[in-house]
């Protein structure tokens, strides 16, 4: 067996990453690779042809299943997964992990599960720290794992949380890792039996498949924290363990997040909350000083409601500088 099962994650900045490496690759590379980088559920689905076109790999947008072959690359659809089961790659729909999908970690667990020690995992570029987890399945079932270095990607938090939780094999810059690859196609594995998958490994990737979460064993990978999913409003499980790079967090529909994830995902609604807050509040303002205008009895009637109208503005000005994020100081002015 030779190490010819590639997985990548990115995120931003990887565009232009992933095009420097499929530019590097020769046509008669011996392994197969299989990207994901962070999109929007309605991006146009361009990287497969973008990919293309960098190099001399072939590049194909996986919709449903594809058979993986090598000297070629392999992308998951938007708004999926791509998870790498028995000599396929499938898109699914599985939940959300990391605020994404497709998600990085769903991508290195599924092949690390498949494939072992034939796995190579590497991070790239990307904000955040989704790929830790992944990479650290990789490590665990005997895979390699290369991280670019922090100071060449143009967005360091991937590769740096990741060195910081996983002990890579690798760390090299953008233009060292073609020709790492190209080098770790050529060694050999060696064989040891069946695989010895831990549960929790095996029950993320059933999740990421598509399974049920609760009948796939959810509950089995961690006790019940005090925090609501951002995504549903589950509860969420805090898995920790020998087995994990990291705390990470799953609520019982199967929504996953790590630590800067969660916190990210928390902060982004709350100010959603406190805008949502302040257009409910200028919304009572404009009917109460409607109402001191067109709605009162008397002259002291329209006073009592502009003194109202007042008030709620006063308090909708400290709730827009807690949105804005100037809590304490001047709001900016146009």
């Amino acid at each position: 067996m030779q190490k010819d099962i590639v997985v990548i994650g990115t995120s931003a900045g990887g565009i232009e990453a992933l095009r420097a490496l499929a530019h590097a690759l020769p046509r008669d590379f011996p392994g197969s690779i299989l990207a994901v980088h962070h999109t929007s559920p309605d991006s146009p689905g361009v990287l497969a042809g973008i990919l293309s076109r960098s190099g001399a790999l072939p590049a194909t947008c996986v919709t449903d299943t594809e058979i993986i072959r090598p000297g070629r690359i392999y992308v998951p659809a938007p708004d999926h997964h791509l998870i790498v089961q028995s000599g396929v790659a499938r898109a699914t729909r599985g939940p959300k992990e990391n605020r994404f999908r497709p998600a990085v970690d769903p991508l290195f667990r599924s092949a690390a599960e498949s494939y072992g020690p034939r796995v190579v995992g590497v991070i790239l570029t990307g904000s955040l720290d989704d790929g830790t987890a992944g990479l650290f399945a990789v490590k665990k079932l005997g895979g390699t794992a290369i991280v670019q270095d922090p100071e060449d990607a143009l967005f360091p938090s991937m590769p740096q949380t990741a060195l910081k939780h996983v002990r890579v094999d690798h760390c090299v810059p953008l233009a060292q890792i073609a020709p790492l690859l190209i080098r770790l196609s050529r060694e050999s594995v060696e064989e040891k039996g069946v695989l010895k998958v831990p549960d929790r490994i095996r029950i993320e990737v059933d999740i990421a498949k598509e399974s049920n979460a609760l009948e796939a064993g959810i509950m089995k990978l961690g006790e019940p924290s005090i925090y609501a999913c951002p995504e549903c409003h589950g509860v969420l499980l805090k898995i920790t363990g020998e087995d994990e790079a990291q705390p990470r967090f799953r609520c019982h529909t199967g929504h996953a997040y790590s630590i800067e994830s969660l916190l990210s995902e928390m902060e982004d609604k709350t100010e959603q909350s406190l805008w949502n807050a302040v257009r409910a509040i200028e919304e009572h303002v404009l009917l109460l000083r409607h109402l001191a205008e067109h709605g009162a009895h008397s002259p002291e009637a329209a006073q009592e409601l502009r003194e109202r109208a007042e008030e709620m503005q006063q308090h909708g000005e400290i709730v827009r500088r807690a949105a804005i994020g100037h809590p304490s100081g001047e709001i900016p002015q146009n």
